[in-house]
């Protein structure tokens, strides 16, 4: 499909650069079917039914955003996939002042060799020394907001928490996993009163989220890779809840990349630990997934294809301008919607 397929004019206005306070008072926008609501996430235990289950992502983002020098040069780097313990392959802000195998000083006592640059930019950084690479990080990196976010503010201490789900806790990503910023203790209480169920996995975020779709055709696009695991319990029990008659709602694409990635062609969810680089458009069928909760996404990104593939184009065309044109605050930190096909 043409990618211009899936372009839309945002005002900048409506890019989010906080969250909401409290995170569950944020809008959630509904698409149930035909139907059209416009709530709160504090409504969505009403818009689901009993024994249903949200699948979040338990990834936990890491201060991947680092900045050095090589000689006279300026160097940033962000990591976005682990490659070898002491090793993660990076996209490199001012790389062409580097060569393979040249050291990189980001202060701290924290260096690292590039080297193995590919065509999309980016190198591998192998970090000097002995100490675990997440205790380096934690010394030299800083949070890694979105460029949407970055360009227009610095991270700072709040960060820290605001860019963080309740349930983060497998140090990796390098992107929150943002439809789950949402959820709150008490919204769990709610949700777990009505009978709806929870479950995790985890999937490492990559940087290569964010970057844009360059090709005009989205056949000639190629999504990089991120590492994930549903162990066997967890695959045992979403296909229970959808054998009883209950739908499995993904929390964030992340979740539900990696239950398509994991699901067999007749809807089963195996176990699965590895990578995956699924790109899902429309024509796809799903076969794991019976809905999403996700934020509202950029124009002519792999994940505004998702959720088109997932409502249709011109439904999600639609219900983007509605969302613009009613005040809905977009992107990491924005407003939500629940998609029920």
């Amino acid at each position: 499909m043409k990618v211009d397929l899936f372009d839309f004019a945002l005002p900048p206005e409506r890019i989010a650069l906080r969250p909401a306070s409290p995170r569950d008072s944020a809008r959630l926008l509904v698409l149930d079917g035909d139907a059209t609501r416009d709530l709160a996430v504090t409504d969505l235990p009403g818009q689901l039914r009993a024994g249903d289950m949200l699948v979040f992502n338990d990834t936990r983002v890491i201060p991947a955003q680092l900045e050095g020098i090589r000689g006279d040069a300026k160097i940033g780097a962000t990591l976005h996939k682990r490659e070898g313990p002491r090793r993660w392959r990076a996209f490199i802000r001012n790389a062409r002042r580097i060569r393979d195998g040249e050291a990189i000083d980001f202060g701290g006592g924290v260096s690292a060799i590039a080297s193995e640059r590919q065509e999309d930019g980016s190198f591998a950084l192998t970090f000097a020394g002995e100490e675990p690479v997440e205790l380096l990080l934690e010394r030299a990196g800083r949070m890694p907001l979105p460029p949407y976010i970055a360009s227009k503010r610095a991270a700072d201490a709040r960060d820290l928490d605001d860019y963080q789900t309740m349930f983060a806790a497998e140090k990796g990503a390098v992107a929150a996993p943002t439809a789950a910023l949402h959820f709150t203790p008490e919204l769990m209480t709610a949700l777990d009163a009505a009978g709806i169920g929870h479950a995790t996995l985890t999937l490492h975020v990559g940087a290569g989220t964010f970057l844009p779709v360059k090709a005009e055709d989205t056949a000639a696009h190629r999504m990089h890779t991120e590492w994930g695991r549903i162990d066997p319990a967890t695959a045992a029990r979403l296909n229970a809840v959808r054998a009883a008659g209950g739908r499995v709602i993904a929390v964030g694409t992340t979740s539900l990349r990696l239950i398509e990635s994991a699901a067999d062609r007749d809807g089963i969810i195996q176990p699965f630990e590895g990578d995956t680089a699924i790109f899902i458009t429309p024509g796809y069928r799903f076969k794991g997934v019976d809905g999403l909760m996700t934020n509202f996404h950029l124009p002519r990104s792999t994940l505004f294809m998702l959720v088109s593939a997932l409502m249709g184009l011109e439904r999600m065309q639609a219900a983007y301008a509605h969302a613009i044109a009613n005040g809905y605050r977009f992107y990491s930190y924005g407003d939500a919607s629940l998609l029920l096909p």
